[in-house]
């Protein structure tokens, strides 16, 4: 449900693979029971903070959006001019019943298609103190799945990976890490044009998981929260997997974050091979209870809004 339409409707412990064991749980029967956004229950708190939610059970648009609901494709990213409304890969597909909460959106080859939504109002960028929330679910081997070259499950940015930019990734070969990086805008903090293998501010920034929880039959929870971007005293970042905290924090991100919002992305599946559920965007930071509540809902996040 696009948001304006809603409006006139209704008015640090150690991370460990135990820890973040991948949830085997069965999709969760829709009529089970959870408190609902705005009954004064502990998912009352997260309700507010939600900007966008596509958990695609009812087709590739989102079911919550402050912004621009649709899915769009285009051939690549460096032809968004040719993007059109829905799944224009038909490598890509809504399978029933296949995902973390109902249907999920799979990947059934390498995607080197554009498919995105609009981050404009999906997001609460600022050039003044950005902070937010995103969350996923995963389902796949990234050792046996993917295909050589990277991979990014999610990708949030008006330009690249490297600039002004937000992404998790599956890096390597054979045996696969996976990464979360957040880096602002390409001069500041690249300003001698290194590439990423060689520049190790590059690197010791990125939060990376040697061997990270993911298997095919599972799913994997995906959290990422930031805050105080475009501050003064500079930002921070976390991510968390199955509701758990890793250890490392991102911390100094202290380069300016520019987006020209009308040309921002929610870019999903780029190079990507499997399954992929329940996209979900919030204004603020969550803390770690929080993260939890948001992994352990029983229906998921449409239990968050109307």
């Amino acid at each position: 449900m696009n948001y304006h339409t809603f409006l006139t409707v209704f008015g640090a412990a150690a991370f460990s693979l135990v820890a973040c064991a991948p949830s085997s749980q069965p999709p969760a029967d829709e009529t089970s029971s959870t408190v609902s956004a705005g009954a004064g229950g502990p998912d009352d708190k997260l309700g507010e903070g939600l900007l966008f939610h596509a958990s695609f059970d009812h087709g590739p648009n989102a079911d919550f959006a402050r912004g621009d609901d649709v899915l769009y494709t285009a051939p690549s990213y460096n032809e968004l001019d040719q993007a059109t409304a829905g799944i224009g890969n038909p490598d890509v597909t809504i399978t029933a019943g296949a995902g973390r909460f109902g249907n999920a959106l799979q990947f059934a080859r390498k995607n080197v298609h554009a498919i995105f939504y609009r981050a404009q109002e999906n997001m609460a960028y600022t050039m003044s103190g950005w902070s937010g929330t995103i969350s996923f679910w995963l389902s796949l081997d990234p050792d046996v799945d993917l295909e050589p070259g990277f991979c990014d499950p999610i990708q949030f940015t008006d330009s690249g990976y490297n600039d002004a930019a937000i992404w998790v990734d599956f890096f390597g070969d054979s045996t696969r890490q996976f990464r979360l990086g957040i880096f602002g805008d390409l001069n500041e903090w690249n300003p001698d044009g290194l590439s990423s293998s060689d520049n190790t501010f590059f690197t010791d920034r990125l939060i990376a998981v040697d061997q990270p929880p993911f298997e095919n039959g599972q799913w994997t929870h995906v959290a990422i929260t930031f805050s105080g971007i475009n501050t003064a005293s500079g930002g921070t970042a976390n991510l968390y997997l199955n509701g758990s905290l890793l250890p490392k924090s991102m911390e100094g991100l202290n380069e300016a974050f520019t987006w020209d919002a009308s040309r921002s992305q929610l870019r999903l599946g780029m190079n990507y091979v499997g399954l992929f559920d329940e996209l979900s965007i919030f204004n603020r930071s969550l803390n770690a209870e929080e993260v939890g509540e948001l992994y352990r809902l029983e229906r998921g996040v449409v239990s968050l809004h109307p």
